[in-house]
């Protein structure tokens, strides 16, 4: 496959993937600012999801940080590079540049959702009903996803897919943890009593595990639970650790179907490891924010060894 190729298809499923989970990180701050403020507080929830989602910097400091202004610069602002619509356009572009390596019903759900997306009426969704937006993100993810899993041939060109979807959507997992860690309690009493639980909780709606996360620990909502389900569980599909596993073995697809191991194959095989051998307790007690940190720097690494052994560049 030429790596122009490789290279498009890789951040075609990022952007799609970034922009369900910026929909997501939108979901939590929108659930913990439904909770009734307690104490001064140190930081709003919407400052949170701007802080985990990397924007921060991008967005205007004389703006107020209210919902509807950044929903507005997550969702449609042109500066911001991980916008929701400029996630959605540099999607259909790589599609574009690359027809022939998908399919047909690839191209129609980018574009559609694209189209949609760019209506009016979606403003005003966004506006005055922006769960009922935020599930409509998220169906377009999800319809991509299912399209491609598909139609599409189990080839060079789907492993490079499916490597952009989990090495962003572990990102995406670790920012959405990242968001707790944020949102600053007023009080350390706070911490454990109802207000923590439910923003423990929320980290489960947003990252649609409520239902997966009942079957396997019942009622029991504890943030070490919570953590670990997000974390170390490998059956756990958005966890960290069935993210890594995923990474891990396409790469090894990519290694049989090329007939070479690059030193990439063992950076994947040691973040898994990493993931594999950490114990929750181990996590809380060294601090939750530094573990997501050094996490994410280890993603962002291997994206840039997998571009470099594929001789594709980052975006």
């Amino acid at each position: 496959m030429l790596s122009r190729t490789a290279d498009n298809l890789f951040w075609l499923s990022r952007y799609v993937e970034r922009a369900e989970n910026m929909a997501r990180l939108m979901e939590m701050g929108y659930r913990m600012a439904m909770m009734p403020a307690v104490g001064d507080g140190n930081r709003s929830e919407w400052e949170s999801v701007l802080s985990a989602s990397g924007c921060h910097a991008g967005y205007d400091p004389n703006a107020p940080l209210r919902q509807e202004e950044v929903a507005n610069f997550l969702i449609f602002s042109r500066e911001n590079p991980s916008s929701i619509l400029n996630c959605f356009e540099a999607a259909r572009a790589s599609a574009r540049a690359m027809r022939t390596a998908i399919t047909a019903e690839m191209w129609e759900a980018l574009n559609n959702a694209l189209m949609e997306l760019r209506r009016p009426s979606m403003h005003n969704l966004a506006k005055n009903d922006l769960p009922e937006f935020i599930d409509w993100v998220k169906r377009q993810g999800s319809l991509f996803r299912g399209t491609t899993d598909s139609t599409l041939l189990r080839n060079d060109g789907y492993d490079f897919i499916r490597l952009g979807t989990f090495i962003e959507r572990a990102d995406n997992t670790a920012r959405l943890l990242d968001v707790k860690y944020y949102v600053l309690l007023p009080e350390t009493s706070m911490v454990g009593d109802g207000v923590d639980n439910y923003q423990w909780t929320t980290v489960l709606r947003a990252a649609s595990s409520l239902r997966a996360f009942h079957w396997v620990y019942r009622d029991d909502y504890s943030p070490y639970r919570i953590a670990h389900f997000l974390i170390l569980n490998p059956f756990s599909p958005r966890s960290l650790a069935h993210c890594s596993e995923q990474i891990t073995q396409h790469l090894e697809r990519l290694a049989r179907h090329y007939g070479q191991r690059r030193p990439v194959h063992g950076e994947a095989v040691e973040m898994y490891s990493m993931l594999t051998q950490s114990d929750m307790e181990e996590i809380f007690a060294t601090g939750l924010h530094g573990f997501l940190n050094d996490f994410q720097a280890r993603n962002r690494a291997l994206s840039a060894a997998i571009a470099e052994t594929y001789y594709f560049g980052g975006q």
